[in-house]
């Protein structure tokens, strides 16, 4: 299993952004729920929500509700987190997760920094 992430960047206070993950290594990705988390430097990472196998939405992050927003593209093995509305405490390193067969999985984190 490879989990990649991509979209990171710097941006200013109010802007948007969507982070994506592609999944490889196997198949049936539409079996499995998929996860972001973030950890900003010095904290504790922290589950920022998850999409079921379903498409939908749950445990989702106080901090992030009615901001943060996670799809899932079951054709191209992606998951997306749009991030509308940034605040420079969302600032941190993005994962994406999954769990398969016992196994938690997880990409290489991507860097979203909220700075004006």
């Amino acid at each position: 299993v490879q989990l990649v992430e991509s979209g990171g960047g710097t941006l200013q206070p109010g802007e948007s952004l969507r982070l994506s993950c592609a999944a490889s290594g196997f198949t049936t990705f539409n079996w499995y729920a998929m996860s972001w988390y973030r950890q900003a430097p010095g904290k504790r990472r922290e589950l920022v929500m998850t999409i079921t196998e379903g498409g939908t939405t749950t445990n989702v992050a106080d901090s992030v509700k009615g901001r943060f927003a996670i799809s899932r593209d079951n054709g191209r093995n992606t998951v997306y987190l749009q991030m509308n509305n940034l605040k420079p405490e969302d600032t941190a390193v993005y994962y994406c997760s999954m769990e398969r067969l016992g196994t938690r999985y997880w990409g290489q984190g991507t860097q979203v920094t909220v700075s004006s």
